[in-house]
């Protein structure tokens, strides 16, 4: 009999270690979570039982127990002793068949792909989540937060995703909001003579020559040493002209411009100044064909004046 005792204990520990949610690991019972709870000995008290949104399951002999916020060891204990008074020495197992209860708050418009409710399925840091996210290449990384208990986190999603500062990783907990921002008001915007005039997303270390290159390069019309950035600080407007030609053809690096979240870069053209040259010269051509064409006439009228 004792050996059967321990045997079965051996596999119960064995179940809840696949299970990955043993007392060890922290977890707590929460509501919609499925229990399986099993009477050593007493088959008729076994049973599956779902947690109600009040917090309470429904067990033979006992009746309502409080199982939200318990780990399942303490419920296994508070079990035991509710049905001592009815089963000799009871040896009971609670293992948790389907958590429904960790549900965490996926915020914002810089999330593309999952946003709403998300179900957890086990303990899960807050990288382990982005991952599951898919990209964040509109993510404002700088400004998104986790609120718990209506409380703002102190940590920076963006040294952890860009920089790798796991010291930034926290342990999600149940009923979490996280918050991810749209990036729109700090991404590049390049307008003019490129091939995909568009936004970009602002990275560090972002220069004009990126941005442009990223924009699908110069058009054959673009003036390349004409390019201006236009960038607001504070109230203030500043136009910085950048000669990017000398960058690209010279190598000039110097002249590059290191870029600023929300910049503005204009690539001018030269189209118009060539269409109106090119205007003129036809202009031009023209007339003199014209006095050419008029002055032959009046040499040949003034020969058959002649003539009569």
């Amino acid at each position: 009999m004792k050996t059967s005792r321990l045997l079965f204990r051996i596999f119960l520990l064995l179940v809840c270690m696949v299970a990955n949610v043993s007392a060890d690991q922290g977890y707590l019972i929460g509501d919609e979570d499925v229990l399986q709870i099993s009477v050593w000995g007493n088959p008729e008290l076994n049973v599956q039982v779902p947690v109600r949104p009040d917090g309470m399951i429904s067990f033979p002999l006992v009746g309502d127990v409080k199982a939200t916020g318990v780990s399942p060891q303490d419920l296994k204990t508070i079990l035991e002793k509710a049905i001592s008074k009815y089963v000799k020495d009871p040896t009971v197992s609670v293992i948790i068949t389907s958590i429904n209860s960790f549900k965490v708050y996926v915020l914002g418009e810089g999330i593309t792909t999952t946003s709403g409710v998300v179900t957890l399925k086990r303990n899960t840091s807050l990288l382990q989540l982005i991952a599951q996210l898919g990209s964040l290449k509109n993510a404002d990384l700088d400004n998104s937060f986790i609120l718990r208990d209506n409380k703002k986190l102190i940590n920076s999603f963006s040294r952890l995703v860009l920089k790798g500062d796991i010291s930034q990783d926290i342990q999600l907990a149940p009923n979490d909001v996280v918050f991810i921002p749209d990036n729109f008001e700090k991404r590049i915007t390049v307008v003019g003579a490129v091939r995909n005039p568009g936004t970009i997303p602002y990275k560090e270390g972002l220069t004009a020559v990126d941005a442009v290159l990223n924009s699908g390069g110069f058009t054959e019309f673009a003036k390349q040493n004409d390019v201006v950035i236009v960038r607001k600080e504070g109230d203030s407007v500043k136009n910085i002209e950048a000669r990017l030609k000398d960058v690209l053809k010279n190598g000039d690096i110097g002249k590059d411009v290191l870029l600023r979240p929300g910049d503005l870069i204009i690539i001018k053209t030269g189209i118009l100044r060539e269409s109106l040259f090119d205007n003129a010269k036809h202009n031009m051509h023209v007339q003199l064909n014209y006095s050419y064409r008029a002055s032959v006439e009046d040499a040949h009228r003034k020969a058959m004046y002649d003539l009569i």
